[in-house]
């Protein structure tokens, strides 16, 4: 029997997702300079869980202030930001959607400019003003990863996601092309992984049995290769530890990048053993039909980036119309003002993303 995008979705942990849609976890910089929760960041991730998403997703959430990787960036690493995380978990679950925080550190991506630098690396980086971290250091901030999660439990969201793609601190410690530390945190892959097992480890021990955890993975790239990006995923999905695991894959219909490795990407995932976790797939899901095409795959969830900006209900209206495709671009800034992207998000759009913002 196919899986349909409006099947509810028991985890592990907690509480059942009403669908199968995932709010992306996007940069929006709507934030205040200390990481305190902005009005227009609360509203544009409470309009999304008006919009029907299963699952609403913070940005890429600080944890520690040597994390910092831009201005405007959302903070969770100290309580003076819980009244505002808490005020956004009562607004995100009055509208009946599931709410998670991204647990995020930029490492040799952070921005010295805002937390006053060396950046915190695996290895030294001149270039980067980054600085190798000690042992203890690797521990510190392991702890600061789950005590951000406690954190995040306090202020009363459904779980968090832990960030460990697209070649930030904790991607820079599965690089096997930089990371030659000779202690435990480095050289081989079993080193490699250690801080990402670490972190999902300590998160799952220091929070409560209705607490989801997810993660987000590359699957290659970054200095990562295809089967290590899969053993990777592989051996976090066999802790159990895990209610879901986040596959960022660019798009989903592509390719491996690498040479060797037949067939789509989607599918060096999916047959993996789950161990209870379902699979999320993320990458240029622009309509109802590529998302359902997703579940037919073998995924459990879509998690949706674009589209979300271009519609705040963009989970809504593809459950409710099996043709529906996202508007064409480039968009009108007043369309997106409509759909609660405030002026520095669609600044930031309209800089950095080609042919979104007209």
């Amino acid at each position: 029997m196919t899986t349909s995008l409006a099947d509810p979705i028991q985890l592990p942990h907690g509480p059942a997702w009403a669908n199968r849609f995932a709010l992306a976890p996007l940069t929006n910089i709507q934030s205040n300079p200390d990481g305190t929760l902005g009005e227009d960041e609360y509203a544009w991730l409470v309009a999304r869980g008006r919009g029907g998403f299963g699952l609403t997703m913070t940005c890429a959430a600080w944890v520690s202030p040597a994390g910092r990787a831009w201005a405007g960036q959302l903070g969770i690493a100290d309580d003076a930001h819980l009244p505002g995380l808490r005020r956004l978990a009562d607004g995100l679950r009055e509208t009946g959607t599931r709410s998670s925080v991204q647990l995020h550190h930029g490492g040799r991506r952070s921005d010295p400019s805002l937390h006053g630098g060396p950046n915190e690396c695996p290895w030294d980086q001149p270039d980067k003003d980054a600085a190798a971290l000690s042992t203890s250091g690797v521990e510190r901030v392991v702890e600061e990863f789950v005590q951000a999660a406690v954190r995040a439990e306090r202020a009363g969201f459904d779980g968090v996601e832990v960030h460990g793609a697209h070649g930030y601190l904790i991607g820079q410690f599965l690089d096997a092309r930089s990371n030659h530390r000779e202690d435990r945190y480095g050289g081989d892959f079993d080193n490699r992984v250690r801080m990402l097992l670490e972190v999902v480890e300590g998160i799952r021990q220091s929070t409560g049995p209705d607490f989801q955890l997810g993660l987000r993975l590359t699957p290659e790239g970054n200095g990562i290769t295809l089967p290590e990006g899969r053993e990777t995923a592989r051996r976090v999905l066999a802790t159990g530890h895990l209610d879901y695991l986040d596959m960022s894959l660019w798009d989903v219909f592509m390719e491996p990048r690498g040479e060797g490795h037949e067939g789509l990407l989607i599918e060096h995932f999916t047959d993996l053993p789950r161990h209870g976790a379902a699979l999320g797939v993320a990458g240029r899901v622009s309509s109802a039909a590529d998302a359902q095409w997703c579940l037919e795959q073998g995924a459990d969830v879509v998690t949706v980036g674009t589209g979300a900006i271009l519609h705040h209900d963009f989970a809504a209206q593809a459950l409710a119309d099996p043709d529906f495709r996202v508007r064409e671009r480039p968009v009108p800034r007043d369309v997106l003002r409509e759909e609660h992207v405030g002026p520095r998000f669609i600044d930031y759009l309209a800089a950095g993303w080609d042919d979104l913002v007209a």
